[in-house]
This record gives C-alpha cells, sequence and structure tokens, in this order.
C-alpha cells in the first residue's frame, strides 16, 4: 500500500485554483478542516463554488467569525450551496445583495446529492420540496401515486475533509458526528485533501475502524488548528 503525499497546509492550499468547486466538510465547526481553512486565508481566491452543509459563524455584532465563514468574508464564493446560513451574517447579506448566489438545499437532500454523485448516480429522488416553489424548474416523477423531484448529484473539483486519525496511506477513521458530511464529500471529488489531528504508519489503524478507505484520498495534511 502506497504513502500519500504529506504536505504542508500552505502547499496543499496551492492546489486550489480560482473558479473551483470546493467541498468542505463538517457542521458548524465540527468536523471542518480548520486548518486547511486558515491556509486558504489571505490568497486572494475568487469565483469558487462551496459546498458544504453550511457557512459557519459570522456575528456582525461581535465580529466573531468561524471555519470557512474568513473565506466568505474575503468574498472567495461566487457561489455557496447549503442547507444553513443563519449564522452567518456575512452570508446572508452577500446574498441579499446579490453579490453572491446562495442556493439553499435541504440538508438530508444536500447529502444524498453529494452521495448521487460520489457513487456515480444520475440523481435522487425525493418527496422534499414537492408541491411547494422548490420544484419550481425540476423535474417531477410520479412513483406509485406520489409526487418525487429529481434532484441533480453533486461533485467538486476539491474536497478538503477533517479525520481525527489517518495513516500514510490515506485511510481514515472520524471521530463523532465529524461523520456527518466528510466521508460523503471524500467520495465526490476529483481531488481530497484530509487533514488527520494524529497520522500514523500504515498498519496502525484497525481496518474495522476506518470510515473512508485511502482509494479516495489524493493527499494528507496534519492538523494545526482544532478549533475555529
Amino acid at each position: 500500500m502506497l504513502e500519500k503525499p504529506l504536505l504542508t497546509p500552505s502547499e496543499a492550499a496551492d492546489r486550489i485554483r480560482d473558479g473551483q468547486v470546493v467541498m468542505s466538510g463538517g457542521f458548524m465547526g465540527c468536523g471542518a478542516p480548520h486548518t486547511l481553512i486558515q491556509a486558504l486565508c489571505g490568497r486572494g481566491l475568487k469565483g469558487l463554488t462551496l459546498i458544504s452543509t453550511d457557512t459557519a459563524i459570522h456575528d456582525a455584532r461581535t465580529g466573531r467569525v468561524t471555519g470557512i465563514g474568513h473565506l466568505v468574508r474575503e468574498r472567495a464564493f461566487a457561489r455557496i450551496i447549503a442547507s444553513h446560513i443563519g449564522l452567518n451574517q456575512e452570508t446572508q447579506r452577500q446574498m441579499n445583495a446579490g453579490e453572491t448566489e446562495v442556493v439553499l438545499v435541504p440538508q438530508g437532500t444536500l447529502a444524498e446529492r453529494i452521495r448521487a454523485g460520489g457513487a456515480g448516480l444520475g440523481g435522487i429522488l425525493t418527496p422534499t420540496g414537492a408541491g411547494t416553489e422548490v420544484e419550481l424548474g425540476k423535474t417531477v416523477i410520479e412513483v406509485e401515486g406520489r409526487a418525487y423531484l429529481l434532484e441533480l448529484p453533486l461533485r467538486a473539483d476539491v474536497a478538503l475533509v477533517k479525520a481525527a486519525r489517518a495513516d500514510r496511506a490515506g485511510n481514515l477513521v472520524f471521530a463523532g458526528t465529524a461523520r456527518n458530511f466528510n466521508p460523503l464529500m471524500a467520495t465526490a471529488a476529483d481531488l481530497v485533501i484530509a487533514e488527520a489531528e494524529e497520522i500514523v504508519e500504515i498498519g496502525g489503524l484497525d481496518p474495522n475502524h476506518v470510515h473512508t478507505p485511502s482509494i479516495f484520498v489524493d493527499l494528507l495534511v496534519r492538523a494545526e488548528r482544532l478549533e475555529p
């Protein structure tokens, strides 16, 4: 089993280019790749599309910014596909001002669209949003008398995922609720960069505990930042 390249955060950030589609794992900071996000800050990236369950926190009153919210503040994204932006007032401002296109997707639908992208499927059928304004412009398919929306798969140029442990081959173990979107995103991108709190030698992980096999991972980064 071959070792995957172990890069510095800066070297990993060099792999991301303007205009790319980027997935970022985690939920409200839990399981988010904070080291990689910080490495991307200050680079002047523009025109990115973000796929993430949320855009973390930007509190205009206190000035507190966390996680992917730092890149939102830097105006790195032309388009954001997410299920929750309620705690990021800058995302809301950009959306309302027409500065950034924000596509809100129910969380379960978002997860399944990413799963479909990783599995090579043509989409999913979901009743969520059927009969509401959500179905406008979408294909409606009736199955056994019930209306379903056809939701198309989501893939990215780059996925940034956060693991608790990895081995040098790129096998990943996630902790707790970090298993929400990280494993899905690791299957649905052309380039997968995994940030891990602990990196062990090949053979140092119990195969029964591996959540994402090494075949999905391209590059490794050692986590240096564990909090938003």
